[in-house]
């Protein structure tokens, strides 16, 4: 199939999944409301096969050490998936599976699934890394820049993790974990009992993000965005908590973000 636009649609409910665009959701209207900023840094794009900043671009993988390019120096930063164009799979009127197959300066052969699925009041990811070859390690996650404000209201943030990861000079965690902090935030949190953070726009929406992950980093830095993006591991986590994906056992993480209008 071709790698053109897909749009869902689920009563006021409609999502725009763009293959050719990185694999990103780059629309999702509720109603009269676009959730997702749109402009250069827009929609939802795809985290994989790392989440964050790799710290030099350099990871261990098995007894060797790769160099990604580094494309936010002096690190390497959100994957690869979100500049190559998917493929479609399938799509019907709610629902799209969309894939992307690993290429160079990844430096294992694999392919990433990704299934989009809408339905009146909620938008449920679930994205895998599946080995063709041999073992690696890999993370999955999700970068949504939401809309700070719709309607003439800026969003809430609520949200209580368990911990925050202390953040280095070099934006990246530095191993321990504190108490959290106030924002404005680029750091990443862990919630053990799974990813439950709520955007609402006082009068306009409430936007729940969830995943039984236990990673989420938000950045909330620009006037324009608010993001919250739950991932399998925290940030330099090919590093520190890679997560290995085998030709027999896949890495796989969803998240649904579920709405509902006042």
């Amino acid at each position: 199939m071709s790698n053109e636009d897909i749009t869902l649609t689920a009563g006021e409910a409609e999502a725009r999944v763009s293959p050719a665009g990185g694999g990103r959701i780059s629309s999702l209207r509720v109603g009269s409301l676009e959730l997702l900023r749109q402009g250069p840094r827009y929609g939802c794009f795809p985290m994989v096969p790392w989440c964050g900043r790799t710290r030099d671009g350099r990871f261990l993988d098995g007894g060797t050490v790769r160099q990604l390019p580094l494309n936010s120096p002096p690190h390497a930063i959100h994957g690869t998936a979100r500049d190559g164009a998917w493929r479609t799979a399938r799509a019907s009127q709610s629902e799209a599976v969309i894939t992307y197959d690993l290429v160079d300066p990844w430096p294992h052969r694999g392919r990433v699934t990704q299934v989009v699925t809408l339905t009146e009041d909620s938008l449920t990811l679930t994205m895998s890394v599946e080995a063709r070859d041999d073992s690696f390690p890999a993370q999955i996650g999700w970068h949504p820049w939401f809309n700070r404000n719709l309607g003439g209201q800026d969003a809430a943030l609520d949200f209580t993790p368990a911990w925050q990861e202390e953040r280095g000079d070099d934006h990246l965690p530095t191993g321990n974990r504190v108490d959290p902090e106030p924002g404005p935030w680029d750091d990443c949190f862990g919630m053990p009992g799974g990813v439950d953070v709520t955007l609402t726009w006082p009068g306009q929406l409430e936007l729940k993000v969830a995943s039984r992950e236990e990673w989420v980093v938000v950045y909330d830095e620009q006037a324009e965005a608010v993001c919250v993006e739950p991932q399998t591991g925290p940030p330099n986590g090919l590093n520190t908590l890679p997560r290995l994906v085998t030709p027999l056992e896949p890495l796989e993480a969803t998240t649904t973000w579920s709405w509902r209008r006042p």
